[in-house]
C-alpha cells in the first residue's frame, strides 16, 4: 500500500511540476503582487543586492537553490539553477514559483510570505512582522 501511495505521489509531483516553470501565473493564480512586494522589502529591486548568503532581488540563499533543484529533479525535469541565477530577476521569480508550487500548493498568500521569510518550517510568531510588512506593500 505504501509503495502504491509513493508511486502515485511521484506521478502527481511530476505532472504538477511540469507546469511550474512557465510563468508567475499558475493555474490562474498571479504571484506577481506578492513577489513585487517581497522584492521591495528584500532588495528595493536591486538584482545585485547581497546580504551575506542571500542575493538578488528576492534575496535567495544557496539552500533555496538546492531545494529548487531537488524539486525539479524529483519531477524528472532536466532544468537546474546555479547560484549565479539568483542575480537574475526572472530566474529568481521562477525559483519563488517552484518553491510555492511545491510547499504551498493551495496558493495561500499568507503561507507564501511566511514560507519566504521563515523557511519550510517557519514559526508563525517569528514571521508575523514580515507578513505585516509585505501585506502593507501589497495594499
Amino acid at each position: 500500500m505504501m509503495r502504491i501511495l509513493k508511486v502515485v505521489s511521484i506521478c502527481f509531483l511530476m505532472i504538477f511540476a511540469s507546469h511550474v516553470e512557465v510563468s508567475a501565473k499558475k493555474d490562474g493564480f498571479d504571484w506577481e503582487p506578492v513577489m513585487n512586494a517581497i522584492i521591495q522589502i528584500e532588495s528595493k529591486g536591486n538584482p545585485a543586492a547581497v546580504n551575506g548568503p542571500y542575493v538578488g532581488v528576492l534575496q535567495i540563499s544557496p539552500v533555496l537553490v538546492k531545494e529548487c533543484n531537488n524539486i525539479l529533479k524529483s519531477t524528472g525535469s532536466n532544468k537546474r539553477y546555479s547560484l549565479s541565477d539568483r542575480f537574475n530577476a526572472a530566474k529568481s521569480k521562477e525559483m519563488f514559483i517552484i518553491i510555492q508550487s511545491f510547499h504551498n500548493p493551495l496558493n495561500s498568500v499568507e503561507r507564501a510570505i511566511r514560507l519566504w521569510s521563515g523557511g519550510i518550517r517557519y514559526s508563525v510568531a517569528k514571521t508575523q512582522a514580515y507578513l505585516r510588512k509585505v501585506m502593507r506593500y501589497m495594499n
